[in-house]
């Protein structure tokens, strides 16, 4: 049995994407004449069946100029994956191994499709680069990576209540909410964030920095429902920010069991997908 949706034509491509909303929609363009295409074509049918949660369509580039020229499609096979009408990442060649990977780093958890239930928005987890994440005063048994996914363990404070959480993703973001999970007495109360800083702040300068905004979590907000942010201020976030000043009872340990980010990746022009046409890089035409 397979799942995968055949395109027809560029409105059809488009009804799909908007159909599929925070899902995972993972495209296919290849081609009747393309050997590698052919012989990927079962694995990709697999695949779809595998993770159902995820949209799977296959595109003739052949049958569908348009969207193949609009995606910047120039080799087959190529997939290409997108979250909320944007392209999120591509793989290009008949590679069954990097395509399974790709599907799993964006396909989401069980606690990531939860959060489709907020405004059409995703939990960001899959668009995170944890190389470059950290987390000033956490405990060396309890640290960031514990909280970053539900169920994990938690993340606690090591010599007194704060915490200074530092978050990079992969590409540009828009922010809408956050989710904190966390007992009801050590978890965090008052937060300061911040974004896009070239590093991570230093106590000293949380405290005494002009914040993107300032935050107090309730104490019915800590299982975990989505907190809203300035929306506004929040639109094109490459890192993220997050001063923990306290928690709820002003103890000397916080805790959190889960910290989620909700939003979208921006749609952005990549600009390797396009071919020069004339001339040589440098020249001006």
């Amino acid at each position: 049995m397979s799942l995968v949706k055949v395109i027809n034509d560029e409105a059809h491509f488009q009804t799909e994407l908007s159909a599929a909303s925070t899902k995972l929609v993972v495209a296919d363009f290849t081609a009747s004449w393309c050997g590698p295409c052919q012989r990927i074509a079962p694995v990709f049918q697999q695949l779809s069946v595998k993770y159902p949660n995820a949209v799977f369509l296959k595109i003739d580039v052949d049958k569908c100029q348009e969207t193949a020229a609009a995606q910047g499609v120039s080799a087959m096979p190529t997939f290409i994956f997108y979250r909320n009408k944007a392209k999120v990442d591509r793989v290009q060649g008949a590679d069954a191994a990097a395509l399974e990977n790709k599907i799993q780093q964006y396909y989401g958890s069980s606690e990531s499709e939860e959060t489709e239930s907020v405004s059409g928005y995703l939990d960001l987890y899959p668009f995170i680069t944890k190389a470059q994440c950290e987390c000033l005063n956490e405990s060396d048994d309890h640290t960031l990576e514990h909280c970053l996914t539900s169920g994990k363990g938690f993340l606690q404070s090591d010599c007194d209540e704060q915490l200074i959480i530092s978050i990079a993703f992969n590409q540009a973001v828009k922010i809408h909410s956050i989710k904190v999970k966390a007992p009801a007495g050590k978890g965090p109360k008052n937060l300061r964030l911040f974004i896009n800083q070239p590093r991570t702040l230093d106590f000293d300068q949380m405290s005494s920095f002009v914040s993107v905004q300032d935050l107090e979590i309730k104490p019915e907000e800590l299982d975990g429902t989505p907190v809203n942010l300035k929306f506004v201020k929040f639109q094109n976030v490459q890192n993220i920010q997050v001063f923990i000043k306290d928690n709820q009872e002003g103890g000397e340990v916080t805790q959190i069991d889960h910290l989620a980010f909700i939003g979208t990746p921006i749609s952005t022009t990549n600009m390797g997908d396009f071919k020069r046409v004339a001339g040589k890089k440098g020249e001006s035409h």
